[in-house]
């Protein structure tokens, strides 16, 4: 899958920071026909077993 990270207007950049700000998390925009995968409670499991593995954060996505 190719994929690339958002081009974002000043507009887009401060609406995301906002909610980015009230949430306390950071959000990641990315442009592309894709979403988030809809995985099971063991699938997510082993996704956040990875994740403490690599020392990295991972994102499921399935085409849109």
């Amino acid at each position: 899958m190719v994929w690339s990270f958002s081009k974002l207007d000043d507009d887009s950049i401060k609406a995301i920071n906002d909610l980015e700000k009230k949430l306390g998390v950071t959000l990641l925009a990315f442009s592309d026909n894709i979403k988030v995968a809809d995985l099971s409670e063991d699938d997510l499991k082993k996704v956040k077993d990875l994740e403490d593995k690599l020392g990295m954060s991972l994102v499921a996505v399935t085409p849109k």
